[in-house]
């Protein structure tokens, strides 16, 4: 099973619709279950991985462009990718930067089994749950 928090989902959703006809795509990251707080969190084995955070996404990095130098956020960073495909099917495509599990979204934006999904590296649907639970609030202190 893979969880994902539904806060996390509609911020996806909301990045994948602003970007339309343009496709998105960013690093995920996971928390466990026992740091999160929220009505499903209970539900939950106290170790599971759930999806909780993501990284803004790359807009052209110029850089590497230019200099062959990726300064973006390290794949050793992020458990999980996000990818819109605006005019393509619910699935995993050559086309699409790999992870261990794929999130893929597709119009209308929403969260429904139809147009949200999550997968494997090799393209396999897997079992996805919206879990109602907020991640720890980090501070800079």
């Amino acid at each position: 099973m893979v969880y994902i928090t539904r806060g996390l989902v509609d911020v996806l959703l909301e990045l994948a619709d602003d970007a339309d006809p343009s496709g998105v795509t960013t690093g995920l990251s996971v928390s466990e279950a026992n740091s999160l707080e929220g009505p499903d969190v209970a539900a939950l084995p106290d170790d599971a991985p759930v999806f909780t955070d993501f990284f803004l996404p790359d807009p052209g990095n110029a850089v590497n462009a230019v200099f062959g130098v990726n300064l973006s956020t390290p794949a050793t960073e992020t458990q999980g990718r996000f990818v819109s495909h605006p005019v393509g099917e619910l699935t995993v495509t050559k086309y699409d930067d790999l992870a261990q599990i794929l999130f893929v979204a597709v119009p209308p934006w929403t969260d429904d089994e139809e147009t949200f999904a999550a997968f494997d590296r090799t393209g396999e649907r897997l079992p996805l749950e919206i879990v109602d639970a907020e991640p720890p609030v980090d501070s800079f202190e």
